[in-house]
């Protein structure tokens, strides 16, 4: 299944409603960059990049939590975003996830998520306690009975958010005392057209059992297809909005920058 008319209309709306916010609302926080000024000496161009990180920092990792609520949602039983996990963890259960993190981390294990979880929901459960962190779920999605469980991260990661990802995954496992999909999601692999590889991910992840990384991501949650299809209402909405953020661009640019 690909995208519905349903669909791309709800995703164009969001999008739409985001950048009209920003548009609105933006305002220069830095009046002064000496240094960017007299290197790029184009104030127009410093004006665009200020805006475009801004809105970058606005929309977040939420905004692909947001679609992918979106695309699950004529797919799935049941589907949210920011979803608690619940459940509690014990001694045992974090011993032997840190354990794994550890072997993984030196190259002592090869990642196979299915052993990793076998491992976890064989400790003891007793006692445990529940954590506030790591209770979170970024995306979660309920269908033909299986749970789904997704950390959404952004693509260039150092090792200590693998490590601490890994980390999340297994303790949602145990958590649930149950045998859950868990992965680790990037949107888009910035290296394309090469395969995502990343020195800092080498050994910990199982890909693509546990760690899914652009269309591989969406297809999963949309259906085959699903991805370039959404690369299409994203170029729609820019092109929709292509002048107006132009204009916006050169409101900002007449601000002057440099007070040095």
């Amino acid at each position: 299944m690909a995208l519905s008319r349903n669909q791309e209309q709800k995703i164009k709306d969001l999008l739409s409603q985001k950048i009209e916010n920003k548009l609105i609302s933006y305002g220069r926080e830095t009046t002064s960059m000496p240094f960017l000024a007299r290197l790029i000496q184009d104030n127009e161009k410093i004006a665009a990049y200020s805006f475009i990180h801004s809105m970058a920092t606005t929309l977040g990792m939420s905004i692909y939590e947001d679609v992918s609520v979106i695309i699950a949602s004529e797919t799935s039983e049941e589907c949210f975003r920011n979803y608690g996990v619940g459940g509690v963890i014990s001694k045992d259960q974090k011993s032997v996830i840190s354990n794994i993190v550890a072997k993984l981390r030196n190259g002592e294990l090869q990642a196979d998520i299915e052993k990793e979880k076998r491992e976890v929901l064989n400790a003891s459960a007793g006692n445990g306690k529940f954590q506030k962190s790591g209770n979170i779920a970024d995306f979660y999605m309920k269908r033909s009975g299986k749970e789904y469980y997704f950390e959404i991260k952004t693509v260039k990661p150092n090792i200590d958010v693998f490590e601490k990802s890994k980390t999340k995954l297994l303790e949602w496992v145990a958590r649930k005392r149950l045998d859950i999909n868990v992965f680790l999601a990037f949107p888009y692999n910035p290296y394309h057209p090469q395969p995502y590889h990343r020195f800092t991910e080498v050994g910990m992840m199982d890909a693509p059992n546990d760690f899914l990384v652009g269309d591989e991501y969406w297809d999963f949650i949309g259906g085959e297809k699903t991805f370039p299809e959404l690369l299409k209402v994203f170029n729609e909405v820019g092109r929709y909005f292509k002048e107006k953020l132009n204009k916006k661009f050169k409101e900002i640019a007449k601000e002057k920058l440099d007070s040095y």
